[in-house]
């Protein structure tokens, strides 16, 4: 073992107690965290079979991101079987509600030696493909070990992440020269990477581009737009983070849409119950999505409490706001709501979507807003001015369908 890596594995191992202790903290506000606890340490009930695909999406973005390479290597490989791996449980049930019974779920375990060792000779896969962000010094060494061929796909690395790794630029050389390749989603990405050590960075563009609206969300969404009255403006909320909901509660009452309806969709389910609160505390009429009853005219707020319907959201809407973006959090995916052919608002702590929010403001598909009032008076604009509502609907599309394609450039790099 390397000098770096020892140094990481022993602070993992000193930070054990922690680890246990924030799973027990966690599962107080999700239940789901006390589940399926062994698999995080290496240890598997279900039977193995074979032969596996590995694709390791920690959480809900990772997951829906995965969804056309998933259905990719379903198509190009038939007789291999799908692992998908998760660490939080909403990663977890998105998996379970985008593919069923086609594909086996269990969590990644935790960075230890022993634990990731067990995971791979328990599944023995023959590729491990890990989304986006996803750099485990402890299994990266375990994949070449076990001559597991891993990739990083739908890799991206902000700024922000990059002067952590600088930190450790040992650790983060031999971790990320342990890739057999990686696909970068920018050109920023890819020299990120390259800086930091790894070897055979190529730039592919983002899979997330390849996402399409499903028929039955589609569907879905325009019976959710009669209940909610065809007549009136609707605006979603997004993936709101804590903190935004009240500031944007706060300033979208001072809008003045005559009959407009705010959907707002907490990024995290844990959080439903407490948004509930916040809309009670302000004397705010609202109904829950999960209730399924017509939304009555004098309700100004839908709280959208479901998992895995994101585009039928965006099928019941006129304009998309983005959360994640008004307080540092480093903003959401806006490409859903693009491919959905929607106008698209946005924040300004967008890091973790850079590129992507550039692009998108620079072919007229979104509008960026400094603060709260700001997308206020943009979504009154645009309320207010149907044709340029439309004229950015159009330009959300083109752009979507302009940047497909990453999918098929990630196959082609997939060697084993």
């Amino acid at each position: 073992m390397s000098g770096a890596r020892f140094f990481y594995t022993l602070l993992l191992w000193f930070m054990l107690p922690y680890v246990l202790l924030r799973l027990a903290w966690r599962a107080r506000r999700q239940r789901g965290y006390l589940d399926h606890v062994a698999e995080r340490f290496g240890y598997y009930a279900q039977a193995a079979g074979g032969p596996f695909i590995w694709v390791h999406a920690v959480s809900v973005g990772e997951t829906r991101a995965a969804e056309p390479l998933i259905r990719a290597l379903r198509e190009k490989y038939p007789q291999h079987r799908l692992l998908l791996t998760h660490m939080t449980p909403t990663g977890r049930e998105t998996g379970e509600t985008l593919f069923g019974d086609d594909v086996i779920r269990c969590y990644l375990p935790y960075d230890y030696p022993g634990a990731v060792a067990r995971f791979l000779d328990h599944f023995r896969p023959r590729i491990g493909i890990l989304m986006e962000t996803e750099i485990w010094p402890n299994l990266i060494h375990a994949g070449r070990e076990h001559g597991v061929p891993l990739y990083l796909v739908n890799a991206r690395l902000s700024e922000k992440s990059y002067s952590r790794y600088l930190r450790f630029p040992r650790l983060a050389h031999e971790s990320l020269a342990g890739f057999t390749a990686i696909a970068a989603q920018s050109e920023e990405d890819a020299r990120r990477l390259t800086s930091l050590g790894a070897r055979d960075v190529r730039v592919t563009g983002s899979i997330k581009f390849d996402v399409a609206p499903p028929p039955a969300q589609v569907d879905q969404g325009r019976a959710w737009r009669r209940d909610f009255g065809e007549s009136r403006p609707v605006l979603l909320v997004a993936s709101t983070r804590e903190g935004e909901e009240a500031l944007l509660l706060d300033t979208l009452a001072h809008m003045d849409v005559p009959g407009m309806l705010t959907v707002v969709v907490p990024r995290h389910p844990q959080r439903f119950d407490e948004v509930e609160r916040l809309l009670e505390a302000r004397g705010v009429r609202f109904q829950r999505r999960s209730a399924n009853a017509t939304v009555s005219a004098d309700t100004r707020v839908v709280l959208g409490d479901s998992m895995g319907e994101m585009f039928a959201y965006y099928a019941a809407c006129d304009i998309a706001f983005i959360g994640g973006s008004l307080l540092p959090f480093g903003g959401h995916n806006l490409i859903e709501a693009c491919a959905a052919g929607k106008p698209v608002l946005i924040g300004p702590f967008t890091y973790n979507f850079a590129e992507a929010t550039e692009l998108a403001t620079e072919a007229g598909a979104a509008l960026q807003v400094p603060d709260a009032k700001a997308l206020a008076q943009e979504a009154e604009r645009l309320f207010r001015d149907p044709s340029a509502a439309q004229r950015m609907a159009r330009a959300a599309l083109a752009f979507a369908n302009a940047h497909r394609g990453a999918t098929a450039k990630v196959l082609a790099m997939l060697k084993f």
